[in-house]
C-alpha cells in the first residue's frame, strides 16, 4: 500500500451544480484546497477552460446551505464541508467598464442643467406673479391638533396598559425595577465639579446650584449670571415651577405608603394596591417640568407664574408658542391634555386591534414610555428609536396618519 494512501484524508462526495443546470458528483479528499476543487469542477463542466488561467479566478464555489462563498486558499476541511453537501459553481460578475471622458462630461453637463435655480433666478422668474399671503396659522393649528390627539391616545392607552399589566403576576417586580431606574433624574442632578468651582470662588452653594440649572451646567455662563444678579433681591428665590424639597418629601411619603399600606391587605389585593401605588409614584416622577429660562422670560412680560407654566405645558416648553397661547384664545386648555380619546372611535379601535400595539401594551417599558411622552413630549424621539417601544409608536403613528387622510 502506498504511503500517500495510508495517510490520505477522508474522501468526501460532494454534489456540484451550475447555473446552467448541470449537476454531478465530485469525490475529493478533505485536505483538497477549494482552488483545486474549483479546477476539477471547471475541467468537468467546461472542457478546455483551464487553458486560460483567469478562468479559475473568474468563478467561485458557494456552499448551498450556508450561502457562504468558499475561500480558494482554504481546504475543504477548513471550510467545514461535510459529506454529500451541495456546492454551486458560479461565474463572477464582470466589473462595470470605466466611463469614457466624453460620457463623464455629458453627465456633468446634464447635472448642471438639472441643478435647482438659485434665489436670483427664482425672483426673476416669479417677478410678474401676483403675491399671496400664506395662512401659516392653519398649518400651526393642524400640528397642534395632531399633538392634542396624540396626547389623548396616550392617555387612553395608559389606562388600557395599566389594566393589562395588573393581570401579570410579575408586574409588581417588573415595575419596581423600572421605578428604580427613574430614581435618578438627570434634570435634578447638578455637576459636582462645576458646583465646587463656583463655591470655591465664594458664591453660596444654593445660588450656584440655581445658576448652573439656569445655564445648562455651564460654569462660565453660570458665573456671568451670578455676577449679573449679585444685587438682585430675588436671586435666592427658588426656580419657578420647581420645588425639589416638596417633591422629595412627596416621594418619601409615597414610598412609606407603598411599604406600609399593602401589608394589611390580602394576597391579590396586596399586589393590586402596590401596583397602583407604583403607577402613582411613576406619574409623580414624570410630572411636567417647565423650562426655568422660559418661565422667567414670560413672567417678565407680566404673565402670572401659573399661567406661564400652563402655557409651557400645553406647548411642550416652546417659549414662542407659549407666548402665542397666552396672547390668543388659550386653546387647548391644560385640562384638555388629561382627557383621553373616545374609546369607541374608529381610530382608537384600529390602534387596539393592531397586533404590535397589543403585544407592546403587555410590556411595562411601553407604559413608562407613554407616561414619559405624556409629560415630556420632547422625549418622543428617544422612545421612537428604542427597539422595544419604537415599533409600537410607529404603528400608532401610521394608523393615525392613515385614518386622518380618509
Amino acid at each position: 500500500v502506498q504511503e500517500e494512501k495510508i495517510f490520505a484524508g477522508k474522501v468526501l462526495r460532494l454534489h456540484v451544480c451550475t447555473m446552467e443546470g448541470a449537476e454531478w458528483l465530485e469525490e475529493v479528499p478533505e485536505d483538497t484546497t477549494v482552488e483545486k476543487l474549483k479546477e476539477r469542477c471547471l475541467k468537468h463542466c467546461v472542457p478546455g477552460s483551464l487553458e486560460d488561467p483567469k478562468t479559475v479566478t473568474h468563478h467561485k464555489l458557494i456552499h448551498a446551505t450556508s450561502e457562504k462563498v468558499l475561500t480558494d486558499t482554504k481546504t475543504v476541511l477548513e471550510e467545514n464541508i461535510q459529506d454529500r453537501d451541495v456546492l454551486l459553481l458560479i461565474k463572477k460578475r464582470a466589473p462595470p467598464p470605466l466611463p469614457k471622458m466624453a460620457d463623464v462630461s455629458a453627465e456633468e453637463k446634464r447635472k448642471q442643467e438639472q441643478k435647482a435655480p438659485d434665489k436670483d433666478a427664482i425672483l426673476k422668474a416669479t417677478a410678474n406673479l401676483p403675491s399671496r399671503n400664506v395662512d401659516r396659522t392653519v398649518a400651526h393649528h393642524n400640528m397642534r391638533d395632531f399633538q392634542t390627539e396624540l396626547r389623548k391616545i396616550l392617555v387612553s392607552l395608559i389606562e388600557v396598559a395599566q389594566k393589562l399589566l395588573a393581570l401579570n403576576p410579575d408586574a409588581v417586580e417588573l415595575f419596581k425595577k423600572a421605578n428604580a431606574m427613574l430614581d435618578e433624574d438627570e434634570e435634578d442632578r447638578v455637576d459636582e465639579i462645576a458646583l465646587r468651582q463656583l463655591t470655591e470662588m465664594g458664591f453660596p452653594e444654593s445660588r450656584a446650584v440655581k445658576a448652573l440649572r439656569l445655564n445648562h451646567m455651564s460654569v462660565t455662563q453660570a458665573m456671568e449670571w451670578l455676577i449679573e444678579h449679585a444685587d438682585d433681591p430675588a436671586v435666592d428665590a427658588p426656580l419657578p415651577g420647581q420645588t425639589p424639597s416638596e417633591a422629595t418629601a412627596e416621594a418619601g411619603a409615597s414610598s412609606t405608603e407603598e411599604t406600609a399600606g399593602p401589608s394589611s391587605e390580602a394576597g391579590g389585593e396586596e399586589a393590586k394596591d402596590e401596583l397602583t401605588e407604583i403607577f402613582k409614584k411613576i406619574r409623580r416622577k414624570r410630572e411636567f417640568r417647565p423650562d426655568p429660562r422660559a418661565v422667567i422670560a414670560l413672567m417678565e412680560m407680566g404673565f402670572d407664574e401659573k399661567e406661564v407654566v400652563d402655557a409651557l405645558r400645553v406647548n411642550n416648553n416652546q417659549q414662542n408658542a407659549a407666548c402665542e397661547w397666552l396672547l390668543g384664545d388659550r386653546k387647548p386648555s391644560p385640562e384638555d391634555l388629561d382627557k383621553g380619546i373616545d374609546t369607541n372611535s374608529p381610530l382608537f379601535q384600529a390602534i387596539l386591534e393592531n397586533p404590535v400595539v397589543q403585544l407592546g401594551l403587555t410590556n411595562p417599558k411601553t407604559l413608562l414610555a407613554f407616561e414619559d411622552m405624556l409629560e415630556n413630549p420632547l422625549n418622543s424621539t428617544q422612545w421612537m428609536n428604542d427597539p422595544e417601544t419604537g415599533p409600537v409608536m410607529l404603528q400608532i403613528s401610521r394608523i393615525f396618519q392613515t385614518l386622518n387622510r380618509t
